[in-house]
């Protein structure tokens, strides 16, 4: 069952119903203000931090889901709607949202008037766009009322949410020309403030919430679009909103348009006051008078759609299957860009309370948006090996605003020094900037222990070898890339975080995959030591790589699949010895990636009983057996029930990682398969079963022993879009950069018969035509020339390079 269709020529999601199985979301921004809005209107709004800067309020777990946001209610003559059906629920003749990239527009219709509301934000503004449309579709004339209505969180998310004996006194607004200012807390210790305000005079306005809705009442019965009449109220304390009262007359076929600005703005803390107690208004002015106009608005909204067009030209692939298409040239790069933008801090699932930027995730996230915007990767890799300690460690997550590595949940997952040699490399074969290795970059943000970017990363490398177990392979930590087994835990106490409560110390609890990673990344760090002129150091780092590799087959192998762990005491985790757990994906995808057992025919077995244990037509699952019971010394893992999450749920971050190992030993029907059963355009008609966006990946689908398998839960921000993204464009298509130039190497089922990949890279376009029959072995021809191999050397910027590819 599908609840709304792709437009792949205008790349917009187009929602018919208001009642899809959950809010169906988009991320508007891309720079510093961010939004999210559902396709009925609700979410927030937020600068830069989702914790520390929230401008409008949101409730999670609501009933009914989904209450608050942006909302635009119409009055006309006593019948009171929305063109987005919340909050009022009042039937519409028609509804459609079009979530499109970095904007939503969701239209409504009722009674002969139709209703539009165009969101966005601008590009370099720190504003949210909300253009409200009204049409006339009667032969009569029509009188309405339109009012506006967002809700302001006091900026801390957090403190927002729970600290109510001081924040239901502190709240402060202004009024000034019809612009509404928030200015909690602006006095003393702020010195940013918010602003709404349209362009059109208005009849009145609201900014205490009571006012508005009438004391005990639910957002669709909000009194004052009932009464078709603000009340021109003045918050003081309590809570703080921000609601326009337009009167709007619409001869017959008439259209009117507003625009209306939500903005964020600071201003220097000696120069704040234009008057006593008055703020300082002349950046808020300037914004209003920016979009004073419906042609600046509308002429903005094309920048925005220009700027998009950009960004997603650097990768197309041209097929003829257009589920494929569009997921590769859309979707998947669309939301790469958002995951970077926030890393897994601000979703409808992550409050944006909590977590901050991700060490790893934001190293594995680079993976898929270096090639959009590779200025701003560079960035972000000096702002997460700025967060790593002297001995190559790291803080696992630090906050966007601050750049400062996060106390609260601390270090010692011991897969993320990895990650961040695997994001420099993509980011120098994507550039050619090896000039970032000789950036001094501090440790613990401290400026006074800068080293060179080059240094972190032998001590990222260095940080496994000098921390091994009894068998030879990289100790967990606290937990390496599943945070769910906590092998040094063995946590009794209810409410206690898995992640940061250990109870017991030794360097005995292991990790194969971490081994598996070491042997996948290390070469890249010997990649590049050997391209600074450090043979030595090469050569040290490619023995540690080749004991690792042995003692993952002496110790890691448990006769048909890797092993995934040694626990706390020894044992093994992931072995046919045990009950339950037996065979994990982490190890079997990991392991191969890094060429371990390829040449034996290990990885062929490791992956054929991946196809027997764990795969599924919903995906590949991360466990077999399911965990039935606790087990103290595993974790989190086994608190889960059967078939959710970590416990043999389907977790789409790790399934390409068995895709790329079916490339590597050679499989490309089935890596063809394993792809199409996770990937969100082939998962479309089965929405009602999916439940979420059917435009983006899910961090996880419900699993084989679920009582719901199939349906998805935690959509958008996960590190699954960066490696399908990688996985789809790069091994199934096959076009990925490497040091010297673009390495060519197809491996996509025969379904795929002929496609033609357009790369642009270190500014020349490549132009890959590939005739495909399922073959693994691919012959090049370069601009008419036959070519020895299958790296296509760097051109000159301007140039086009015509590549003839038959496998």
């Amino acid at each position: 069952m599908q609840f709304g269709h792709f437009d792949d020529e205008a790349r917009e999601y187009v929602i018919t119903t208001p009642h899809t199985p959950y809010p169906w979301i988009n991320y508007l921004g891309s720079q510093e203000f961010f939004g999210l809005v559902s396709h009925t209107g609700g979410g927030y709004c937020f600068y830069r931090d989702a914790k520390l800067r929230r401008l409008t309020r949101y409730r999670y777990n609501n009933v009914p889901v989904d209450d608050g946001g942006r909302y635009f209610s119409i009055n006309d003559g006593g019948d009171v709607w929305s063109p987005g059906y919340r909050p009022y629920k009042t039937e519409l003749d028609s509804f459609e949202t079009r979530h499109g990239m970095g904007y939503t527009r969701i239209t409504g219709a009722r009674g002969g008037l139709t209703a539009s509301v165009l969101l966005f934000v601008p590009v370099d503004v720190n504003a949210e766009i909300h253009r409200v449309e009204l049409t006339n579709t009667t032969d009569a004339r029509k009188d309405v009322d339109l009012f506006s209505f967002v809700e302001f969180a006091l900026w801390n998310a957090e403190d927002d949410q729970t600290n109510y004996q001081r924040n239901l006194s502190i709240g402060e607004v202004e009024v000034e020309d019809g612009a509404i200012f928030h200015k909690t807390e602006y006095r003393e210790r702020r010195d940013h403030y918010a602003v709404y305000g349209v362009n059109a005079p208005i009849a009145g306005f609201d900014t205490d919430r009571d006012t508005f809705l009438g004391f005990g009442n639910g957002f669709d019965e909000a009194a004052v679009p009932h009464a078709g009449q603000s009340q021109n109220s003045v918050a003081s304390g309590w809570y703080p909103i921000a609601s326009h009262h337009l009167e709007v007359s619409l001869e017959p076929g008439e259209s009117r348009a507003f625009t209306f600005v939500l903005g964020y703005l600071e201003n220097p803390r000696d120069d704040k006051w234009e008057a006593p107690g008055v703020i300082r208004k002349d950046g808020a002015r300037e914004l209003l008078a920016r979009f004073a106009t419906d042609e600046a608005t509308l002429a903005e909204f094309d920048r925005l759609t220009a700027h998009w067009d950009s960004l997603l030209g650097s990768y197309t692939v041209e097929s003829g299957h257009d589920k494929l298409d569009r997921m590769v040239n859309t979707w998947n790069q669309y939301q790469c860009m958002v995951t970077y933008n926030m890393s897994r801090s601000a979703s409808f699932f992550e409050t944006g309370m909590g977590r901050g930027m991700g060490f790893r995730d934001s190293s594995q996230d680079l993976l898929g948006f270096v090639h959009l915007v590779p200025e701003r990767a560079r960035e972000r890799i000096i702002d997460i090996a700025s967060t790593q300690f002297e001995d190559g460690s790291a803080y696992h997550q630090y906050q966007p605003l601050t750049k400062r590595g996060n106390h609260t949940l601390g270090s010692g997952f011991n897969d993320d020094p990895l990650w961040l040699i695997l994001g420099v490399a993509a980011y120098i074969k994507e550039t050619g900037d090896f000039a970032i290795l000789d950036e001094q970059v501090p440790f613990d943000n401290d400026e006074s222990k800068a080293e060179s970017l080059m240094e972190h990363l032998k001590r990222s490398f260095d940080f496994t070898v000098n921390n091994k177990g009894p068998h030879g392979l990289p100790l967990i930590g606290r937990a390496d890339w599943n945070d769910c087994l906590n092998l040094n835990c063995f946590s009794t106490e209810p409410g206690e975080s898995f992640q940061t409560t250990g109870n017991r110390t030794g360097g005995v609890a292991e990790s194969v995959f971490i081994a598996g990673m070491f042997a996948a990344i290390g070469p890249e760090y010997v990649a590049l030591a050997r391209r600074r002129g450090d043979d030595a150091e090469a050569a040290r780092a490619e023995q540690a790589i080749e004991e690792m590799k042995a003692a993952v087959l002496e110790h890691g192998w448990d006769g048909d699949w890797f092993l995934r762990a040694y626990d706390y005491f020894g044992n093994k985790v992931g072995s046919a010895e045990n009950t339950d757990g037996q065979i994990w994906i982490e190890p079997q995808g990991f392991c191969i990636m890094g060429g371990i057992g390829v040449e034996d025919g290990r990885a062929a077995r490791a992956l054929d009983s991946v196809r027997e244990r764990l795969n599924t037509p919903h995906g590949i699952v991360l466990l077999n057996p399911p965990y039935r019971e606790y087990h103290v010394e595993l974790g989190e893992v086994t608190s889960y029930p059967p078939g959710y999450k970590e416990n043999a749920g389907i977790f789409c971050h790790n399934n390409p990682w068995v895709i790329i190992a079916e490339t590597v030993i050679g499989r490309p029907e089935r890596a063809w398969e394993y792809w199409k059963q996770i990937a969100p355009a082939y998962r479309e008609e089965q929405s009602e079963v999916h439940r979420l966006e059917p435009y983006v990946y899910a961090q996880m689908i419900a699993g084989k022993d679920a009582v719901r398998h199939g349906e998805a839960k935690n959509s958008w921000l996960t590190g699954t879009a960066s490696w399908n993204f990688i996985t789809v464009s790069q091994y199934l298509l096959g076009v990925r950069p490497d040091w010297d130039g673009l390495r060519i190497e197809p491996c996509i089922g025969a379904e795929v018969s002929d496609y033609t990949v357009r790369r642009t890279v270190r500014g020349a376009e490549y132009v890959i035509r590939v005739a495909n029959s399922g073959g693994t072995e691919p012959s090049l021809v370069v601009d008419g020339r036959p070519l020895d191999g299958t790296v296509v050397p760097y051109a000159e910027p301007g140039s086009v390079v015509e590549v003839s590819v038959t496998v």
